[in-house]
């Protein structure tokens, strides 16, 4: 039963149709499970956090740095020098005292994923490396889990929900096929626009939340692209590829 504080806390949500009281304890009772507290991973859970996901598990090992304070809105000057999950912590702790924030200062690994996601019913990957992700969505896939994986750079995202278990989804290997040796574009060389990891990381809180009480339309297998420099954003649909290890 939600107390008194928490029907005042999470009225908006509750007096929305598709979410409603029974969502929102649903919302309370989720654990989510994000991998990166940076330039997506600190939008993603503010707005996690706000929304009364009960328990958010983050993992990342790296420390604040003054650079960050661009985009990543979860961290103050102060927090300089400081591990990430632990000041995404104190900010969580802030925010919302039903959230359990439970912090990993580690580099995710295959070694370690199952300790990291544990019983997550959803995992939201805002990692900034391609290895990582591709790691992250065979993990998920092997354990059917839904997989949120957003990304950014310049004036370009995207955002898309796997669920490549499932016949008719694609996982995230239908979209980017086998290639570990992808290279990556840093953000410190090629720059990003603070602002749009924001929307990012706000679209992932989105994302995540409609795994857990679903609505709308179901958004796994569709790709969400948003152009800042023209405005724009559009969808894509990614076809589950027949050749693909998620459809053996």
């Amino acid at each position: 039963m939600l107390t008194d504080a928490q029907l005042e806390r999470y009225a908006r949500h509750i007096v929305l149709r598709e979410i409603g009281g029974g969502g929102q304890q649903r919302l309370l009772d989720a654990h989510v499970a994000i991998v990166g507290a940076g330039g997506i991973g600190s939008p993603l859970i503010q707005g996690l956090a706000a929304a009364g996901i009960g328990r958010l598990t983050v993992i990342d090992d790296d420390h604040v740095a003054l650079s960050n304070l661009q985009r990543q809105y979860l961290f103050a000057t102060a927090d300089i020098g400081r591990a990430k999950v632990a000041a995404a912590g104190d900010a969580v702790a802030r925010l919302n005292p039903d959230v359990r924030f439970c912090p990993l200062e580690q580099r995710l690994g295959a070694n370690n994923f199952d300790s990291f996601a544990g019983d997550a019913g959803v995992i939201v990957d805002g990692s900034d490396n391609f290895a990582t992700r591709l790691m992250v969505a065979d993990a998920a896939l092997a354990r059917h889990r839904p997989l949120v994986s957003a990304a950014v750079g310049q004036f370009e995202g995207q955002i898309a929900v796997y669920r490549g278990w499932e016949a008719d989804k694609p996982c995230y290997r239908c979209l980017v096929g086998d290639d570990p040796d992808r290279g990556d574009a840093s953000c410190a060389d090629q720059g990003v626009l603070g602002a749009l990891t924001g929307v990012l990381g706000s679209l992932a809180a989105i994302e995540a939340i409609r795994q857990i009480v679903p609505f709308g339309d179901d958004t796994a297998g569709k790709l969400l692209l948003v152009d800042a420099l023209a405005f724009r954003f559009r969808t894509i649909t990614i076809a589950k590829d027949p050749a693909c290890r998620c459809a053996a």
